[in-house]
């Protein structure tokens, strides 16, 4: 098994109101992929509660079931779609951490 976290900072230039739309279809566009992608084994989206003390916006938390389910995960089209609309077009920076479990 292979956790696959990200965190995502918003672009700043989006009022709070555009960030909160953005976050709500971050997490139902990839969230949505569960049952899509195979591999994919967990995916949770997190967008609320974060405390001042963050320095960034949106927690991806995800467990696939291998190393080779994770590059498949990447480069499947549903996964692709969602991250070139939902998540690309208003981010500025992404860190990424995967390992195995």
């Amino acid at each position: 098994m292979v956790k696959h976290i990200i965190l995502w900072t918003l672009n700043p230039e989006l009022s709070e109101e555009q960030k909160n739309n953005v976050k709500a279809d971050i997490k139902k566009g990839l969230e949505g992929l569960l049952g899509v992608v195979p591999g994919l084994t967990e995916i949770k989206v997190n967008i609320s509660g974060r405390l001042d003390s963050s320095n960034c916006d949106v927690m991806l938390d995800s467990t696939l079931e291998s190393a080779e389910a994770l590059k498949a995960y990447a480069t499947h089209p549903a996964h692709v779609e969602v991250a070139n609309t939902k998540v690309r077009p208003y981010t500025v920076q992404r860190t990424c951490l995967d390992f195995e479990i």
